[in-house]
């Protein structure tokens, strides 16, 4: 029986790349034996590459690379080649291509792909987040999150909490009505952590009327009513009061200009630790 072709996957990051290529090449020769894939990762300086050279040529086998930093590169290049040795290049000549069709300098930073890819799953994360967290619907989110809004009904705590999550922030919003007391969680975390929406009466009242209307429904409501909504904001008041937290007026500003201000706010707060 033949011995196995070995195959080392050389980068320096994780490798996944490199071999994800190799093994869709390997796919297209099914008839031959297995081949055996050795994974050579975090290459980061020319000893490393000294040591896969070793070991390739005890194996027989041959080399497939994606590094980023044309010292290395080269260095694996020229070496894989005095040894006699067969390396594919999976993205040195690409890099070289975007850059003549491009203009612009690469970074030559290893690992640039799994950050991007944990900036998406955070931002995924922060939007599961904000749905699973929504409108009060657990105050467990009170505890979890990075950022918590409260506010009566229709000062935009769920566009804000969605905006906001697009930019990482975990956000929890609760909303604030007399009859219903605030969960206990809004008196026990850090009242910086808290941002008080306020509106004014005027503006809630032809924000509410709409809604209803869309709604099909009266616009007569009580939950449209100026004496309504004076009695949410007073007790709004008075919760923001225990509470301790900044409050931020949204009366006539767009989500995304009251998001800017809570983003500036979460990212003063942040540095500050």
């Amino acid at each position: 029986m033949s011995k196995m072709p070995i195959i080392y996957v050389v980068s320096d990051s994780l490798g996944e790349t490199a071999e994800l290529v190799t093994k869709a090449a390997i796919s297209q020769f099914n008839k031959l034996n297995p081949f055996i894939i050795k994974r050579f990762p975090f290459v980061e300086d020319l000893s490393n590459v000294d040591e896969v050279i070793y070991l390739t040529k005890q194996d027989q086998g041959m080399i497939v690379y994606t590094l980023v930093r044309p010292e290395i590169r080269e260095y694996l290049k020229e070496a894989a080649l005095n040894a006699g040795i067969i390396a594919y290049d999976v993205i040195g000549p690409l890099i070289s291509n975007i850059q003549t069709l491009s203009g612009k300098q690469p970074l030559h930073e290893p690992g640039l792909m799994h950050k991007l890819d944990e900036d998406y799953f955070k931002k995924v994360e922060a939007i599961e987040f904000a749905v699973k967290y929504d409108d009060g619907r657990d105050p467990r989110g009170v505890l979890k999150a990075d950022l918590v809004l409260i506010g009566v009904s229709r000062t935009s705590k769920t566009p804000l909490s969605q905006y906001l999550a697009h930019r990482r922030v975990k956000v929890a919003n609760v909303p604030i009505v007399p009859e219903v007391d605030p969960p206990e969680e809004l008196f026990t975390i850090d009242p910086a952590k808290c941002i008080g929406l306020k509106i004014s009466p005027e503006m809630l009242i032809g924000i509410r009327t709409e809604r209803l209307r869309s709604l099909g429904l009266s616009d007569q409501a009580n939950y449209a009513k100026l004496e309504r909504i004076r009695e949410e904001l007073i007790y709004f008041e008075k919760v923001i009061q225990r509470i301790g937290c900044p409050v931020i007026d949204v009366t006539n500003k767009a989500v995304e200009e009251t998001a800017n201000i809570i983003y500036n706010m979460v990212q003063k707060n942040s540095s500050k630790k």
